[in-house]
């Protein structure tokens, strides 16, 4: 696992710890292209919960759903999510391009971010069952959290594909800069020159917090008795998921019209 990420990822910067480490990779893997199945699903998300509460009792109880920290792990986790170029996302997807490679993008994703909500709900209902364990609750949730903010992200860099909106830099400078786009729920201006850092400004954590902290409160609908948080958790998971991509994809669309002529993709690129 760890060699595959190094492949994909050969000028990602190292992460502090190896605690934050395994961390960045369970959210990559879980957000990533790996086909799974509901009990791995669930598995994952659930090691993920337990190291992110190990994390929480350092910082104390309520420490894991401060926004701060999610946000830092989100930062630190991007550039473990893998992110497809266009021509091997056309591939994936039986050779669709433009409109409908992005719509199918944005289906794929929703599926999964629903699949997460559901696994969260599926965690919640033995949480109940087992009265002692619901102190893990803010952990979990964070983790459900973290992994479909990552989906998400992940959709979003590939949009930037699908659209020619080009992102320059190290594999950690560009995913800060797709952090910061799900934050905003806007494209990555392409007329900004240059090529982006890692280091996130003041205003730009600032959003990021709040929007990780939104995607947070969303999230305690899983904690619903029985089975009943899977299934709010789902729904409300998908529709999220489709209307932040409707927010980017028109955001996109200015973005390749506002481009000189010479820098705008060829028709060929979107038809």
């Amino acid at each position: 696992m760890t060699g595959e990420l190094e492949r994909r990822h050969d000028d990602v910067e190292p992460a502090h710890g190896g605690g934050s480490t395994e961390v960045g990779e369970l959210i990559g893997r879980l957000a990533g292209d790996e086909e799974m199945d509901r009990e791995t699903r669930r598995r994952l998300l659930g090691r993920l919960a337990r190291l992110l509460g190990q994390g929480a009792r350092r910082a104390g109880a309520a420490g894991i759903a401060r926004g701060r920290l999610l946000a830092d792990l989100l930062i630190e986790a991007a550039p473990h999510i893998p992110i497809r170029d266009l021509e091997t996302l056309s591939r994936h997807h039986h050779g669709l391009a433009g409109e409908d490679l992005a719509d199918n993008l944005v289906k794929v994703a929703g599926n999964a971010t629903t699949a997460v909500g559901a696994a969260g709900g599926a965690l919640a209902a033995v949480e109940f069952a087992a009265p002692p364990l619901l102190l893990t609750a803010p952990a979990q949730i964070a983790a459900e959290t973290l992994v479909v903010a990552a989906i998400e992200v992940k959709l979003i860099a590939e949009l930037h594909e699908v659209y020619g909106v080009s992102v320059q830099g190290s594999g950690t400078a560009r995913g800060a800069a797709f952090v910061t786009s799900w934050a905003r729920q806007r494209g990555v201006n392409p007329l900004e020159g240059g090529t982006f850092t890692s280091a996130l400004g003041s205003a730009a954590k600032a959003t990021l917090r709040k929007r990780m902290m939104r995607t947070f409160g969303r999230h305690l609908t899983t904690m619903g008795p029985l089975l009943t948080g899977a299934a709010a958790g789902a729904a409300l998971n998908r529709a999220a998921t489709r209307a932040l991509a409707a927010k980017v994809r028109q955001d996109l669309r200015g973005s390749v019209d506002a481009l000189p002529r010479s820098l705008q993709p060829r028709p060929s690129d979107l038809a």
